[in-house]
């Protein structure tokens, strides 16, 4: 009760009183005056149990829809040792703004469960979507999966893999044989090549937490990481990377970007010069949402 009260007085303050998230806002900014009766918010929907932990989610979907709406699905970041859905829900504001429906989802984090039980978690969350389409009125044909840091690698690799990767676990829910596939995935940052961050240069703390000292880690680093599965036909991939990452390599872009092309899946990189791992400036923010809109329109998922 207490995630559920927290979270409908934070969007209700929001909407009232974040500014405006348009590049070139339009007088009246009506998406904020109606957001709050426009949208139902339903929050810690469980959407799964393992290990004794319930994932949540929350859910924001527009009332009164002709039709169902292109959705998104949020997932956090936080090197898959940290974060929440509620740390993270300025995040979701500007897919509001454009008229999506969001669910923004939590994950079990390595202090819970080590790798790969967040990419399992997400997968199962994708899959929730589908199954809970005509409740929510989200239009299966136009899903959008987006994240940052960790999330960005999670958004990856449940966007990219199929159930013969082994990260689809089964349910007492689940008995479709429809097999979800995503629109687009919006990548902020993410990790692409876990095995990089377990030693070397680009070591990181997170990532060797999140694989600990399973047996075969590097083998499991591999399977986790979303450059193992570039191929033809995966969905349209949108990538923003600041240059001077210190967290999460720059280069790991770069690479996802390049074998995407070679691949022949329509991609699309934006590079913030300079940029750190996030905290970009206002400019540098409105010309990445200004890229987004552009890249959901090309691709047909929004008009």
């Amino acid at each position: 009760m207490r995630h559920r009260t927290y979270l409908l007085v934070a969007f209700v303050f929001l909407i009232a009183f974040a500014a405006p998230l348009q590049t070139q806002p339009q007088e009246g900014s009506s998406w904020i005056i109606n957001a709050v009766n426009d949208y139902r918010v339903v929050t810690d929907v469980t959407y799964s149990t393992s290990n004794g932990y319930e994932c949540k989610l929350d859910v924001y979907a527009r009332r009164n829809s002709k039709s169902p709406t292109p959705t998104v699905l949020y997932i956090h970041g936080g090197g898959w040792v940290a974060g929440s859905k509620e740390a993270s829900i300025l995040g979701i504001l500007p897919y509001l703004e454009l008229g999506l429906d969001v669910v923004n989802v939590e994950y079990r984090l390595a202090k819970v469960s080590l790798a790969p039980a967040a990419v399992e978690d997400c997968r199962l969350s994708l899959r929730w979507i589908f199954k809970n389409a005509k409740e929510y009125g989200f239009d299966t044909t136009r899903v959008i999966v987006t994240g940052g840091s960790a999330g960005g690698h999670l958004a990856l690799m449940t966007g990219m893999v199929d159930p013969s990767a082994g990260f689809d676990m089964p349910t007492d829910w689940d008995y479709s044989t429809v097999q979800p596939k995503v629109a687009a995935i919006i990548n902020w940052f993410g990790i692409t090549d876990v095995k990089d961050l377990l030693s070397g240069p680009n070591k990181q703390n997170y990532a060797v937490y999140w694989l600990a000292n399973q047996k075969d880690k590097e083998i499991l680093a591999q399977r986790v990481s979303p450059i193992s599965y570039v191929r033809k036909g995966l969905p349209p991939i949108l990538t923003i990377h600041g240059d001077k990452d210190q967290l999460v390599p720059y280069e790991h872009a770069v690479r996802l970007h390049d074998a995407l092309g070679k691949s022949g899946v329509p991609n699309q990189f934006i590079t913030i010069p300079g940029g750190k791992h996030g905290g970009f400036t206002r400019d540098e923010m409105a010309t990445v949402y200004s890229g987004i809109r552009t890249f959901l329109v090309s691709n047909g998922i929004i008009h």
